[in-house]
């Protein structure tokens, strides 16, 4: 600023009565304006600086501009460039950039007591030697601009890895169910598992402590009235509402974002996972639907049930299932299904 001020009067004042009066010396002036022809003749320190300046843009701008300082700090040293905390916040200050922050929090859930439930395995010790080992779950809601949609998480301790999630515009079991049938495909090997979550009804419905049974994990159900119960889960549910929803608007289709990418990590999209997941308990009672279809038309045919006349049922034999292409027969009479 004392530069800027005696380039604008020296030619009326000239430099060393400017200086005088500022009390800086004329050297001083004279360095700055060398150094700004010659960068070279920068100190090492405003050099390291600049080019730190770039390798912070760079990283908050790739984190879509939700990074603060401790995120952006972490980063750089995954890349191997080391540098402390408080350099990183001072020259974040200086680049005018800040990671977003989290809102006012809605608490939406209500406990019954008198509702049998597993018991508390985890006591706010969120840590884990292995992957495998603990999961958390919890369910968030989210204002698009179609209404309130709600997202489902669960997240491997280990890594804080997101190994299943799901989005519906309904809290009916099937969203916490679908998004543990996506961790499980996800994550095979489940000896010893601990699935620890809040005493939502959907966590504590049959269908769903039936399908932790079956697939050997051990359910934890947080104590009543502790703020800390599920503090792991609740950290992502805020991270993912301030980082993605409120930064990006309400506009964001939840259901199409990048859930890993976001969270730090490279994966696929949600629908992406949920198209290639054997386990889906949805995609297996089509399956078995078409199945049981199929298994009555070969007995049909095998039975020579089928006959030509007219009315009948009659449709190509590389057909697996009476379509809209074959609702009329050869005679163009509508043909009537039997069964």
């Amino acid at each position: 600023m004392m530069v800027t001020f005696v380039d604008s009067n020296k030619a009326e004042y000239g430099v060393e009565p400017i200086c005088r009066q500022i009390q800086i010396a004329p050297s001083s002036y004279y360095e700055h304006k060398v150094r700004e022809r010659d960068p070279d003749r920068l100190p090492d320190r405003i050099k390291r600086d600049m080019r730190l300046e770039l390798d912070i843009q760079r990283v908050w701008k790739d984190n879509f501009r939700v990074y603060g300082a401790r995120k952006v700090w972490r980063q750089l040293l995954r890349e191997g460039i080391g540098v402390a905390r408080c350099t990183i916040e001072r020259l974040m200050k200086k680049l005018g950039i800040q990671g977003v922050r989290r809102g006012k929090k809605c608490w939406t859930t209500i406990s019954d007591d008198l509702l049998d439930r597993p018991t508390d395995k985890v006591n706010r010790q969120f840590v884990a030697a292995r992957p495998n080992q603990l999961w958390v779950a919890d369910i968030t809601f989210v204002s698009t601009w179609i209404g309130f949609v709600y997202v489902a998480f669960i997240t491997d301790v280990f890594a804080r890895y997101i190994v299943g999630w799901r989005v519906s515009r309904s809290l009916r079991t099937d969203l916490v169910l679908d998004a543990l049938e996506q961790a499980l495909w996800a994550r095979r090997e489940t000896a010893g598992l601990i699935h620890h979550s809040d005493r939502g009804s959907q966590y504590l419905s049959i269908r769903y402590t039936e399908r932790l049974a079956q697939a050997n994990i051990d359910a934890s159900v947080g104590s009543i009235g502790d703020s800390y119960d599920n503090a792991l889960a609740e950290t992502i549910n805020g991270l993912y509402k301030t980082e993605v929803i409120r930064h990006r608007g309400p506009g964001v289709v939840s259901k199409q974002w990048n859930l890993p990418h976001w969270n730090g990590w490279i994966g696929s999209t949600i629908e992406d996972c949920w198209m290639q997941s054997d386990m889906s308990h949805r995609q297996n009672l089509k399956r078995r639907i078409i199945a049981n279809r199929k298994s009555q038309l070969m007995q049909l045919d095998s039975r020579k049930l089928v006959s030509g006349n007219t009315g009948a049922i009659h449709w190509p034999s590389s057909c697996c299932f009476p379509c809209r292409s074959h609702k009329y027969n050869d005679n163009g009479i509508k043909n009537y299904y039997r069964f």
